[in-house]
């Protein structure tokens, strides 16, 4: 047996515990497979996302999903830098372990879990909405929940099956899926996109005014979910110093520009107008649940018919992606925290046969499954915004911190714009993104009600789990545990 121990020395204070841990997670993907797992959040969001945001934005929607998109391209670049410098499952909370202490860490992974069951449930929502436009009844209640939960249920058997099944799986579906946004956006861009219809769509102060304004800048950030799915998989890709920034850049130019683009075709189609003395859209009026669908309403009649039931077919397939990588990181993420003794050591354990966290698995499937319930996108994305925003200013500190703490630390990548301070190199991007993200989380608390309730519930029935689970092992609840695993070389 041999030896192995996590990847830097042991701090003063830090208590060190043995684990057997026969089987690790294998390294297994590359560049498309990441981008994928990736893509299959990000890009898919635009299919739930648009009807969202337009509800409050109106015709500063195009605006808010650009500002969203910087960023996200500032925290998709401090997440870059973390799990080239930290290539194991975690992501945020690995950061935060490295840089404070396992409760901290533990707090980070916990609002993170909520927004990836949030992403399985509404994704898997969605894409049953989506499904209606073959099948009526899928379209309405209690259908599509019913439907949605059994998609969680097949993704959650296919995971566990093992991880590089999965994102082949990811690589194939996801090309139909870029091929139907690029699609929309061209005849938008030839045949529905107006410029003047998009500046007298905006009421200065009025519509939106500025309570809507924030709330659909706080609630556009679920736009752009997924980042942490490719940190999730840094222990599972080759050569991670080199893909993992990659792919980062690659899934933030192709979303940014199709968001942009879709949201333009959206407000030129569906303009602004009064309705019972509110300013609202048809995007969000009519197609809420499925807003891609109201752009294909609104193409040339000759083209209309062939071109919805493509685009519904594809927005199944690009959503069913997005459940299944919200499965794959939910999955990682568990199986990061029982290591790391942050949870019940018997949730990360790895199957011999399939090389993945099946108990995580499971137990994330039924509690995505309970979550579908709820059947309203808004009320789901309330609480994404919630978990998302503080993870993600988690994400920002825990770098800085780590450039003040440890700057000698090996950093394959390393975010531009830094300027020194006393003698630190100090990333301006995660800077900027870390205060606006904390803003953003201030302002979602201040505007979000269910995001507010069942957010500080979820952490606070999280921190009582993480107390007495310590508590009751006899281990440190401020203090970081050193993990010393013990690996059996199979010849």
């Amino acid at each position: 047996m041999i030896r192995m121990f996590e990847r830097g020395q042991p701090k003063p204070g830090d208590v060190a515990v043995h684990i057997e841990r026969p089987i690790k997670l294998r390294r297994v993907l590359g560049i498309p497979g990441l981008y994928s797992a990736a893509y299959g959040n990000v890009g898919s969001s635009i299919y739930y996302a648009l009807g969202v945001v337009a509800m409050s934005a109106l015709g500063l929607t195009p605006a808010v999903l650009a500002f969203s998109g910087i960023l996200f391209l500032f925290t998709a670049l401090t997440y870059a830098e973390g799990a080239t410098m930290l290539p194991e499952a975690g992501g945020s909370g690995a950061f935060a372990r490295r840089a404070f202490n396992d409760i901290v860490s533990f707090g980070s992974s916990w609002v993170l879990m909520l927004d990836y069951l949030v992403t399985i449930a509404i994704s898997a929502f969605s894409a049953a909405n989506y499904l209606g436009h073959f099948f009526p009844d899928l379209a309405h209640p209690p259908y599509n929940i019913f439907t949605a939960i059994i998609i969680i249920a097949v993704f959650t058997a296919i995971n566990i099956t093992g991880i590089k099944e999965s994102a082949r799986l990811n690589v194939i579906m996801v090309v139909f899926g870029i091929i139907t946004q690029v699609a929309i956006a061209v005849v938008g861009v030839m045949l529905i996109i107006n410029i003047p219809t998009l500046i007298q769509n905006i009421h200065w102060g009025v519509a939106p005014t500025m309570q809507q304004l924030l709330f659909g800048l706080s609630i556009s950030m679920i736009g752009y979910t997924g980042i942490e799915t490719v940190a999730n998989l840094g222990s599972e890709t080759r050569q991670p110093g080199k893909k993992i920034p990659r792919t980062v850049i690659l899934v933030f130019g192709t979303v940014f520009l199709i968001y942009i683009f879709m949201s333009m075709t959206a407000l030129s189609a569906y303009p602004v107008y009064q309705l019972d003395n509110q300013w609202v859209t048809d995007i969000s009026q009519k197609f809420l649940n499925d807003p891609i669908m109201g752009i294909t309403q609104a193409f040339p009649e000759n083209i209309r018919n062939i071109f919805s039931y493509f685009v519904a077919f594809l927005a199944v397939a690009i959503l069913l992606i997005a459940t299944n990588a919200g499965i794959i990181g939910a999955s990682r993420l568990t199986y990061f925290m029982g290591l790391r003794q942050q949870l019940p050591s018997f949730i990360s354990s790895v199957s011999a046969r399939s090389r993945v966290p099946m108990r995580a698995l499971i137990i994330i499937g039924i509690l995505a499954g309970a979550l579908v319930t709820v059947g309203q996108v808004s009320i789901m994305a309330d609480l994404y915004a919630f978990g998302a925003m503080l993870a993600y200013t988690m994400a920002h500190v825990s770098i800085i911190a780590l450039r003040v703490k440890e700057p000698g630390l090996a950093r394959p990548y390393k975010m531009p714009w830094n300027i020194k301070i006393g003698g630190k190199e100090i990333p301006v991007m995660a800077v900027l993104g870390g205060m606006a993200t904390a803003t953003t989380w201030f302002i979602v608390v201040w505007t979000h009600e269910y995001g507010r309730i069942v957010g500080f519930g979820w952490l606070i029935v999280g921190l009582i789990i993480y107390v007495l689970y310590r508590a009751i092992t006899k281990r440190p609840i401020f203090g970081k545990i050193e993990i010393k695993t013990r690996v059996k070389i199979r010849r």
